[in-house]
């Protein structure tokens, strides 16, 4: 008979965890959503076999436990359950093993350092137990309230591990941060638990300043690497993690396609989208809706500045999707803001295409410019948005396979 498990949560929206179980083994996996009222009926009666448990159950599960590990009755959360062949529950804490495995991939140095943990929610105190595990000089949990707090953060500026367990920055909430790095010169190492965005707001900082950073999608793909061997009882390889952890991360992330215009974005978009099954979103239509008119239209009633400003709110609002192809407009490189929400959940290719081959027509700005000195001006700006560069001066379908080589 198939074995049945999942994830237990108050409000689950859409979650990785399905799609991480299916690779990980041969077993039902759902999403079991179920408010507070309903929650002990289900752990006593409902039809399961192993639970992983998120927001907000994860110490209202405890008393349910006849038995808990060491690391879980240590550490005081729970976020995996398996009913026993006696029926009884046995709690485990794999969230600890997952934030072990990220702050080991990451290559984070933690001993010795002095850490904030940013929240005091159920994450925080996992995250906390693991970075003392691991030789931390100190660890202090910053919060909105407490002694430590947001208020107060000048007499911590000597950090040197910050992480991040509140869910500031998370999808759809993109573009936030609980705290501004700069605040923290010493820092030499920055971990969030958050998967979606790829890049949070608080991590693209961090890559600016040249701070080594990760993100929490493969702590997500560890702890239920962990799960899954206790709901078995087998054994899976580490290398699993990888394996999926990139998976994962390549269709979770956007395809974006700069370049200047008329260089074949939204050709080779249309193409990618039908190739690899992905929705395809042109940032120039989403311009036109907001605005009511035609690209042409704007530029003539209200000047390139509104349409840079109408361009940008379309592209943080394409920014924040996960697993699209986004064909842009020619010059949204001009704009430094632009690049965030574009690379916070994809990888930029810059198609590159000889000027004499690029098309005027509908194209406000081509139309008056010399093609040459403009593409001078924009050569840098794409260069430095873009995460690899596709030549696109041969057939539509030989600059496909290009992109598609370089996306491995």
């Amino acid at each position: 008979m198939m074995r049945r498990f999942g994830l237990l949560g108050e409000k689950l929206g859409h979650s990785y965890s399905p799609a991480i179980h299916g690779e990980l083994a041969d077993y039902e996996y759902k999403l079991y959503e179920k408010s507070p009222e309903q929650l002990e009926d289900f752990l006593k009666k409902g039809d399961w076999d192993g639970l992983n448990v998120t927001i907000p159950y994860k110490k209202t599960v405890i008393p349910f436990c006849a038995a808990l590990s060491e690391k879980a009755a240590a550490i005081g959360s729970v976020n995996t359950l398996v009913r026993r062949p006696d029926g009884s529950i046995y709690g485990d804490n794999t969230d600890a093993y997952g934030f072990e495995k990220l702050v080991s991939r990451s290559g984070i140095r933690v001993c010795g350092k002095k850490a904030l943990v940013l929240g005091s929610g159920g994450a925080s105190v996992t995250v906390c137990a693991v970075l003392k595990d691991l030789g931390a000089k100190s660890v202090t949990v910053i919060s909105r309230e407490g002694e430590d707090n947001y208020g107060n953060l000048s007499r911590h500026a000597d950090a040197e591990i910050i992480a991040n367990t509140t869910p500031l920055g998370m999808y759809p909430g993109n573009g936030a941060a609980a705290v501004d790095l700069e605040r923290f010169p010493g820092c030499e190492g920055v971990l969030d638990v958050v998967y979606n965005p790829a890049r949070t707001a608080l991590m693209l900082q961090a890559e600016r300043l040249n701070i080594p950073c990760a993100s929490g999608l493969y702590m997500l793909v560890a702890q239920a690497k962990r799960s899954s061997e206790l709901f078995t009882g087998g054994s899976i390889d580490d290398g699993e993690i990888d394996r999926i952890e990139r998976k994962l991360s390549n269709a979770m992330q956007n395809i974006v396609l700069v370049g200047m215009p008329g260089s074949g974005k939204s050709t080779l978009a249309a193409l990618l989208g039908r190739a690899l099954g992905r929705p395809v979103c042109e940032a120039d239509e989403y311009v036109r809706q907001a605005a009511g008119m035609s690209i042409p239209e704007i530029f003539e009633r209200f000047g390139e500045k509104r349409f840079r400003e109408l361009e940008t709110q379309a592209l943080r609002e394409l920014g924040k999707r996960s697993g699209a192809v986004i064909s842009t407009g020619g010059g949204c490189v001009t704009r430094r803001e632009n690049y965030a929400p574009l690379h916070q959940n994809g990888r930029i290719v810059w198609l590159r295409r000889d000027t004499a081959k690029l098309p005027r027509d509908g194209r406000p700005l081509s139309q008056k410019a010399d093609l040459n000195l403009l593409y001078e001006r924009r050569r840098p700006l794409y260069e430095r948005f873009a995460d690899f560069t596709v030549d696109n001066n041969s057939a539509p379908e030989d600059t496909l396979m290009a992109i598609l080589e370089a996306l491995k």
